[in-house]
């Protein structure tokens, strides 16, 4: 390896952090690479500490995708007297910190064998009172607030599910972050499933699965993000049935996230599923308009843009987005004004994200829709159009047609034909049906809001 990685690393970072934040914790930093391992060196502890909090987990990810999933250990030290500066950021360093490095590493690995000891992997800048609350994620923050209290836990796990982008993996941090301000002294490690997973599998190369163990049965909070990663992998399953195991019945605080509910999370053996819905499993939904309005004008706040709220509102009316994706699209809109010196209106919004609005109509079809709900109420989509008047066809039957007419621009004539080649009324009154159904907020209407914030997630 060379270091023309770690520039890649800067390149990458200074576009993702403000510039304050580069210049004070990043650019400070002086990188060693040899034999698969980046040591980071940091002018002082204070420095060394604030980047392991903070920026760790962005490392990780930036040389997971620049190494091509062959990612180097990460170790972090303070510089010493030792190494001699030269340009761009490098070292020269002489025989003896040569020596001393490479035996730092190994015995590093020795005690930890995976980078992921090194720190708690909790980003302090997900916090409860930043995080954007609406109808869709109100239980979900409550949940994930008093989950955090000191009483003996009413439900343990707290399992959190949603599509990507909706706020789990900010609950996560944010539970870290409370518990470690209200007692330091709690171990608590936030961990992607697929680090995880990678732990075990280099401890085992390396003959020290008993420390890997020890470790993470050792853990006063487990917070474990998208354990959908867990799918199909049987020994990593196992591992964490034992895990879970140990760390319930010693009443320590287990949080989970995953893409769906834990029924639908395919290639994971029951026992584990069984073990995950023994607490409180929440979804979060889509953030609302009201919520996406909100999203907007925080984001535009923090990264100091002007946006008005009726700016804010008219781009949220278009995009049913996660909060990834509306940031994103902030960002691209705050480009667009610096670079053509306009102020942010409606009109450059519209010319900016003109080709968004069309790609997100564009994609949402017939196909797709019939598909989705057909998935949701297991059943296929030849049963879907088929003559068959059974109620637990004819409901879902029905969904589907209100939703394609909803998102979609085809006519009741054209949903009919989609739908076995019947007639337009049909359409009309499964639209009507419905949509009647709103006032009773019975469970039909329910399955289908969900899915309807689903399609336009």
């Amino acid at each position: 390896m060379s270091l023309s990685i770690w520039k890649k690393c800067l390149m990458h970072l200074k576009l993702q952090l403000s510039p304050k934040e580069f210049s004070m914790w990043i650019l400070p930093l002086k990188a060693v690479i040899r034999n698969n391992i980046i040591s980071l060196y940091a002018p002082n502890n204070f420095v060394l500490q604030w980047v392991k909090n903070q920026y760790i987990k962005n490392f990780k990810e930036l040389l997971y995708r620049i190494c091509d999933h062959n990612p180097p250990f990460i170790i972090l030290q303070v510089i010493n007297k030792d190494f001699k500066f030269i340009k761009n950021n490098q070292f020269l360093y002489n025989q003896i910190a040569k020596k001393k490095t490479e035996d730092e590493v190994t015995s590093k690995k020795k005690i930890l064998n995976i980078p992921t000891y090194l720190y708690t992997g909790i980003n302090k800048k997900y916090q409860f009172h930043n995080f954007i609350e609406g109808k869709s994620n109100q239980l979900a923050r409550y949940s994930s607030y008093v989950f955090t209290n000191n009483f003996k836990n009413f439900y343990n796990p707290l399992f959190l599910y949603s599509n990507t982008g909706l706020g789990k993996t900010h609950l996560l941090h944010a539970i870290g972050n409370k518990i470690l301000i209200e007692n330091k002294k709690k171990k608590v490690i936030y961990i992607h499933a697929e680090d995880f997973i990678q732990n075990m599998v280099n401890s085992l190369k390396n003959k020290s699965i008993e420390k890997f163990k020890n470790y993470y049965r050792s853990i006063d909070v487990l917070l474990l993000d998208d354990i959908q990663f867990f799918s199909n992998k049987k020994h990593s399953q196992e591992e964490l049935f034992n895990t879970f195991n140990a760390l319930f019945n010693k009443e320590q605080k287990i949080v989970l996230t995953a893409n769906c509910c834990p029924n639908r999370i395919k290639g994971i053996a029951e026992n584990l599923k069984s073990r995950f819905k023994w607490g409180l499993t929440i979804s979060i939904d889509p953030p609302e308009l009201n919520a996406r309005i909100n999203i907007l004008l925080q984001k535009a706040v923090e990264n100091k843009i002007n946006l008005s709220y009726e700016v804010a509102k008219f781009i949220a009316q278009q995009l049913h987005s996660n909060i990834r994706e509306l940031e994103g699209i902030l960002k691209k809109i705050q480009i667009t004004a610096l670079f053509t010196k306009k102020t942010i209106t409606i009109e450059l919004v519209k010319k900016t994200l003109k080709k968004v609005f069309r790609k997100k109509k564009k994609n949402i079809g017939i196909i797709l829709i019939q598909k989705t709900v057909a998935e949701y109420f297991n059943i296929t989509v030849k049963e879907m159009i088929s003559k068959k008047r059974s109620r637990f066809i004819v409901q879902p039957r029905q969904i589907a047609m209100a939703l394609i007419k909803k998102i979609t621009n085809y006519s009741f004539s054209d949903i009919g034909v989609a739908f076995g080649k019947k007639d337009h009324t049909t359409a009309l009154h499964a639209y009507k049906k419905i949509h009647q159904l709103k006032k009773k907020k019975n469970k039909i209407y329910n399955d289908f809001i969900y899915l309807l914030n689903q399609l336009n997630s």
